[in-house]
């Protein structure tokens, strides 16, 4: 049996890295000025330009234009992930016409703007009203808050039906492979076991196409929808005041903040099982 026969002598800590200053380092830590002295300059500003005459003028305007902007996004959100569905099976079928035909709606609607499909469905169908009367649709699309969620709700199932055929299809075959082998129906597969996997991998693209849509619902102001952006609109052609597209942009900003971190909360708790 072996043993020490002596002790090995202490030896001294190695030496702490002494922080140089770089070109990288100084020019970071002027850009964080920069942007500290704008964010402290624009607090400023709005403290000294405050008017309570304004806020209680146009202040319910702007809490109006919110909910719209979020009845409008949500709500397109939620009907776009219902259309989603069928497209994305399509776009995953074997049977040509029903690919061809979703991957042409697809392609239509990740390709041109939505404020172009706003008006080509506002404006342009208004064109049709006679043909639209006749099927007794005219109620429908003769207002432009109607128009804007059929718009926005075409635009993001286009985009939500890509994400969710990314996701099924990055899920490893040998999950349907191994539940064959155990005898499971299709259906329980699917449901059960491709589709949870395949949801995890979509979290972060829904939650970043739910802050798109948020932001470009800004577009729906051009067709007479006063939202947020159509309110502060209303209020500066009121007032000339540039103030008031601060606060929309502040109000954006707080959404997209409260959002995010929502999302990101909803996305920890889901996948606390894949973390090490």
């Amino acid at each position: 049996m072996s043993h020490a026969l002596e002790i090995i002598p202490a030896r001294p800590a190695p030496p702490t890295k002494v922080s140089r200053i770089t070109v990288a380092r100084v020019f970071g830590y002027a850009i964080l000025t920069l942007w500290a002295v704008l964010g402290i300059a624009l607090a400023w500003y709005l403290i000294s330009s405050w008017d309570p005459e304004k806020i209680a003028r146009y202040g319910w305007r702007y809490m109006d234009g919110l909910a719209t902007t979020l009845m409008l996004t949500f709500g397109s959100i939620t009907l776009g992930a219902v259309l989603s569905l069928p497209v994305a099976f399509a776009r995953m079928a074997k049977n040509k016409l029903l690919n061809a035909i979703s991957y042409a709606y697809v392609y239509v609607f990740r390709s041109t703007p939505m404020l172009l499909q706003i008006f080509l469905i506002y404006y342009g169908l208004g064109s049709f009203r006679a043909q639209i009367e006749a099927v007794g649709l005219w109620w429908f699309f003769r207002e432009a808050w109607y128009c804007a969620l059929f718009a926005m709700t075409l635009n993001t199932a286009a985009y939500q039906a890509e994400i969710l055929r990314g996701a099924i299809e990055s899920v490893p075959r040998g999950q349907t492979e191994g539940a064959k082998s155990l005898g499971l129906p299709r259906s329980i597969t699917f449901w059960k076991i491709i589709m949870p996997q395949a949801l995890i991998v979509a979290l972060r693209p829904y939650g970043n196409e739910i802050i798109f849509m948020i932001k470009g619902s800004a577009v729906v102001a051009v067709v007479t929808v006063l939202d947020l952006m159509g309110q502060t609109r209303y209020a500066f052609s009121r007032t000339f005041d540039y103030q008031t597209y601060l606060w929309a942009a502040i109000f954006y900003l707080a959404i997209v903040e409260a959002l995010r971190h929502t999302w990101g909360a909803i996305e920890a708790r889901l996948t606390r099982h894949l973390k090490r």
